[in-house]
């Protein structure tokens, strides 16, 4: 493990507990980020494919259809973990 963060491990374990969960808020919020720059940067790169192959442009309703399901699939799943 790199020394830095060895060292920013054991500044984490020196916090108050209460502190060490917003810690641990903001370590999920980023990673939570960083999956949907990653997500968005994947769509961008297939976009030139999909103009290329003569795929119609979404409208906003097929968007907004595709958040929604895509939302109903996470609380779902968000679902069945609560009941494990």
């Amino acid at each position: 493990m790199p020394t830095n963060t060895r060292a920013l491990i054991e500044k984490i374990e020196a916090l108050p507990a209460e502190q060490i969960a917003s810690v641990e808020d903001f370590v999920d919020f980023i990673a939570t980020k960083t999956r949907r720059l990653t997500a968005v940067d994947r769509l961008l790169a297939i976009a030139p494919a999909l103009e290329a192959a003569g795929a119609p442009p979404m409208t906003e309703e097929d968007i907004a259809a595709e958040v929604e399901a895509s939302r109903a699939a996470r609380r779902s799943r968000s679902a069945g973990a609560d009941r494990s």
